[in-house]
């Protein structure tokens, strides 16, 4: 994980601490993209462009975030070297299908999560193969969401029909 990704640490916001606002601040849990609790406080881990991976609770899960976000203490950041929404994407599968060999108490602190080691395409060189990346989640999305529309629009068009 360290050649592709720095990993920071996140900052508990203690419930007596907490302001009700409109910043995600992601907790461990495997849910709502990680989102927790929004709030008005801020810290040194607000950041955006990132991925969550929960080290506590929910151990495994992974979750990128586009949006300025807090990151809890139950988590980890990962703020990845070469990326883009897309990138980010595939990586946080990835992290996400190991998260079953971290059950049962077996915590995902950083130093495991230093160690971790996930499956990624290969370049000619034999560094990770972003652009191949970027392609496969680009072509996942317009996939799912030619499902989505085929389904809104054979809807539509049944209740015209009907």
């Amino acid at each position: 994980m360290t050649e592709i990704a720095e990993i920071l640490s996140g900052q508990d916001i203690y419930d007596a601490e907490r302001i009700a606002g409109k910043i995600p601040y992601l907790t461990s849990t495997s849910s709502n993209n990680g989102i927790g609790y929004f709030v008005g406080n801020k810290n040194k881990t607000l950041e955006k462009n990132c991925i969550s991976v929960n080290r506590n609770g929910a151990v495994g899960y992974a979750f990128f975030h586009g949006y300025d976000a807090l990151f809890g203490n139950d988590t980890r950041k990962l703020r990845l070297k070469n990326a883009n929404k897309y990138v980010a994407l595939f990586i946080t599968l990835q992290i996400t299908k190991q998260k079953d060999k971290y059950a049962y108490g077996y915590k995902m602190g950083t130093g495991r999560l230093k160690k971790q080691k996930i499956k990624l395409p290969v370049n000619e060189q034999g560094k990770p193969d972003y652009d191949y990346m970027e392609k496969f989640m680009r072509a996942k999305e317009n996939e799912l969401l030619k499902k989505y529309l085929a389904k809104k629009f054979v809807g539509r068009y049944n209740q015209l029909e009907g």
